[in-house]
């Protein structure tokens, strides 16, 4: 574990003014620098570098294959008929250039303290459409031009196990290769750090306190600060919810906090577990995301001075016209943008029924079991009035997640759509069924791409389509698979 005088020497890094000057001045005694970008499925995909080329190419960017957005997460590269830009598969993908963002300096303390930077990737001047560093930073530049700015909080549940080590050997020397395990073993053979169920336990964390206290401290120094850290219902599941900033700011802090956890995870034989739904029959991890917007003053934009005696339900009462604008535009749009919300196989088995986990399109004040639950007066202070988007599981990409539900609640802000969804407290048995969000990944692309979908109005064609091939990719795997529950049930039988 970093000791606090490195975590504070860490911690005021992170406040050097980002000028060439100054980075150069930090880079003084250093001999490697890390890099990173953030890829397709919301991972960090980067080199190290020594730190005179790092210099030479802090202005100009250097290049890194445009691959990083043509395969998938096992490096298994897409159809080839369809192309993440405009030349990368008509001339073997290409580089694109990687643009260093010198603002998000900080140091690796699981690594001898490596500086690292993160990335941003242009083609011929122009943001790569897929980048989602790119995409939500432009958008963090539109909002501030109508004078808005988004903050945002995120929650991150995630299932923890014991790493697999060789027979009869418990040291960290022998821990094996979790792919190297699975590959001989099943699932089921993991054992997670702690049994049964014990949400908001203060002896449970004690069992791995090392690890505890090693993520909290180093999450200070690291820029992805918590402000609580919990047991959740689960074995060996633990809640990490990240300080609320702006809501760039936490797309990245989301991924930064998953490589922390992983890399610490590492020295103290845990093997973190991020999946939306790993064990069938239990509570899923989720990625709980907060929104809220401010005016350039800072002041909350969806709190009401007074409560509103006309209210169309009392849920509303202490949420302002532009609150619920950007409630109807939330609302409108969340079938058509599953994709980036739940993206994979997986996220959609958390999404059932009776697991704290939303399965219809619906919202309501304090309400936990809707896809969207309302916090705002008189449960809160006005200015910690906000949306809590409960759909996500811990599988989200970040950047993609946050900038589709800022984008759509500003759609309906700026289209003045009204609020005609009923909330939950409103609901009579006589009235229609809610609707039922897309359960599977193939119902949510072909929602996603249709022609006349929400994410259409939302981004550009070009993200759209390549979101659309990456999970097209994803459900032609899925369907070759052969399960074990498959095998089991058929090879006697059939």
């Amino acid at each position: 574990m970093g000791s606090l005088g490195n975590i504070a020497h860490q911690g005021d890094d992170l406040n050097i003014q980002p000028t060439i000057e100054n980075i150069a001045e930090f880079l003084k005694n250093v001999v490697l620098v890390q890099v990173a970008g953030v890829d397709g499925d919301g991972q960090f995909r980067g080199k190290i570098i020594s730190k005179e080329k790092f210099l030479s190419v802090v202005e100009s960017g250097f290049g890194m294959s445009s691959a990083l957005f043509g395969w998938d997460m096992h490096d298994e590269l897409f159809d080839e008929s369809t192309s993440t830009n405009e030349t990368s598969s008509n001339v073997g993908y290409a580089d694109f250039t990687a643009i260093p963002d010198l603002s998000s300096m900080r140091r690796l303390p699981w690594a001898d303290n490596i500086p690292f930077f993160l990335l941003r990737f242009v083609e011929n001047g122009k943001p790569v459409s897929a980048c989602g560093r790119s995409m939500i930073h432009r958008l963090t530049g539109d909002m501030a031009a109508q004078g808005f700015k988004a903050l945002a909080g995120v929650e991150l549940e995630f299932l923890n196990y014991q790493t697999p080590s060789e027979e009869g050997y418990q040291d960290a020397d022998s821990r094996r290769n979790l792919a190297a395990f699975l590959r001989n073993n099943p699932p089921s053979a993991l054992r997670p750090l702690t049994d049964g169920m014990f949400g908001y336990s203060i002896t449970r964390p004690l069992v791995t306190k090392d690890f505890f206290l090693d993520v909290i401290n180093s999450s200070i120094g690291f820029g992805c600060q918590l402000e609580s850290w919990h047991t959740e219902s689960g074995p060996g599941v633990f809640e990490g919810a990240l300080q609320v900033c702006d809501f760039a700011q936490m797309a990245d802090r989301v991924s930064l906090f998953k490589l922390l956890v992983r890399s610490l995870g590492t020295s103290h034989g845990i093997t973190p577990c991020f999946m939306a739904k790993p064990v069938s029959g239990l509570p899923g991890n989720s990625g709980h995301i907060h929104l809220s917007l401010t005016d350039t003053s800072g002041s909350n934009m969806f709190a009401r001075e007074d409560p509103d005696p006309n209210a169309p339900w009392p849920d509303v009462a202490h949420l302002s016209d532009t609150g619920r604008h950007f409630l109807a535009g939330l609302l409108d749009a969340l079938p058509d943008l599953m994709p980036l919300l739940a993206p994979t196989i997986n996220s959609y088995k958390r999404l059932v029924e009776n697991y704290w986990a939303p399965v219809h399109l619906s919202w309501g004040f304090e309400d936990r079991l809707s896809s969207i639950r309302l916090i705002a007066s008189p449960t809160c202070k006005p200015s910690a009035t906000r949306f809590e988007i409960r759909i996500p599981g811990a599988d989200l990409h970040p950047h993609y997640a946050l900038h589709a539900l800022v984008a759509a609640g500003l759609h309906g802000v700026q289209k003045n759509l009204e609020l005609t969804l009923p909330p939950s407290s409103a609901r009579t048995p006589d009235d229609p069924p809610l609707e039922r969000l897309p359960n599977t990944l193939e119902e949510a692309v072909r929602r996603f791409s249709a022609p006349g979908s929400k994410a259409r109005e939302i981004f550009d064609d070009k993200f759209v389509d390549f979101v659309t091939s990456s999970k097209a990719h994803e459900l032609r795997l899925h369907r070759e698979a052969v399960t074990d529950w498959e095998f089991k049930r058929y090879i006697e039988i059939v």
